[in-house]
């Protein structure tokens, strides 16, 4: 479950974090008027997302096994390369993202506004279909429905909290602390996906070894134990691990880790503590 709320969490803070300086914005430039097209963005992305889950969840009902574990190895691959983008695209922009953000709005409001719809759209339904797609993944991967579901609903009911504390003021945060210890986290949950995509192509025949055992402490940790559940809920960890699982789980740690830890080493020697902006006094 916390794997999920920290999916829930850190997609759905980007999220509220845009919305919050899409209104603050408009709000302190008087534009009062152009909010609705805020909120139309931000309705659209979230009824775009929950339809991307549910056609994920009910597309593949009739098909034969193989078939099913080939489509839910794809999409892990693919929900992982997305989240891996999401993690150092924001670790790159967080410190940006409110000027970009007001450039955006400047543009479209020559136009009446209309394109701030757009903009929102964009922004929310990024994360959302991101979300939907990785949280699939988990439920996939753990094999339980209430529990992912559950932990990413908390997370992104956290994020709205958070994100109305920031426009009110009442709270704040270093979001590139913020963001680099969660993105660190994510790669090694995002591991976890990825390796059980590759079981999921093994167990459709597409790729080979499913029998041939990198280790298996199911003994030492029987996946129907409190910390094997913990394990598998958490980072996706299988006590019986193929080669190829084991070796792809190393050969996206490793380097992505590297280069995460590298990226955020450098960002750490200008280091700035970000505060949300507010309907008055932003500057």
């Amino acid at each position: 479950m916390f794997a999920n709320y920290l999916i829930g969490l850190r997609e759905g803070l980007e999220a509220a974090l845009v919305v919050v300086i899409l209104v603050a914005y408009l709000v302190k430039i008087g534009r009062r008027d152009l909010l609705p097209g805020i909120w139309l963005g931000v309705s659209l992305a979230a009824a775009l997302s929950l339809g991307f889950g549910a056609l994920l969840t009910y597309g593949t009902y009739g098909l034969t096994f193989e078939a099913q574990e080939a489509i839910g190895g794809s999409l892990s691959i693919i929900a992982v390369g997305l989240v891996t983008w999401m993690v150092f695209w924001m670790a790159r922009t967080a410190r940006n993202l409110r000027g970009e953000l007001h450039g955006q709005v400047d543009r479209h409001l020559a136009g009446g506004g209309k394109g701030l719809v757009i903009v929102a759209f964009l922004a929310v339904g990024r994360e959302g279909l991101e979300t939907a797609l990785f949280i699939w993944s988990a439920v996939q991967a753990t094999g339980q429905t209430t529990q992912p579901i559950l932990g990413a609903a908390l997370g992104l009911a956290s994020a709205v909290v958070l994100g109305w504390m920031f426009y009110r003021g009442m709270l704040r945060i270093n979001l590139s602390k913020f963001f680099t210890w969660t993105g660190g986290m994510l790669i090694v949950v995002a591991a976890g996906v990825l390796s059980y995509g590759i079981h999921d192509l093994q167990e459709a025949g597409i790729l080979p070894g499913l029998y041939s055992l990198m280790f298996d402490v199911s003994a030492a940790v029987p996946p129907s134990s409190w910390y094997g559940t913990l394990l598998k809920g958490t980072v996706n960890f299988s006590p019986a691990t193929t080669w190829l699982e084991g070796i792809a789980w190393l050969l996206y740690v490793i380097p992505t880790m590297t280069l995460f830890i590298r990226q955020s080493m450098r960002r750490s020697a200008a280091p700035a503590a970000v505060r949300p902006p507010l309907p008055q006094g932003v500057q």
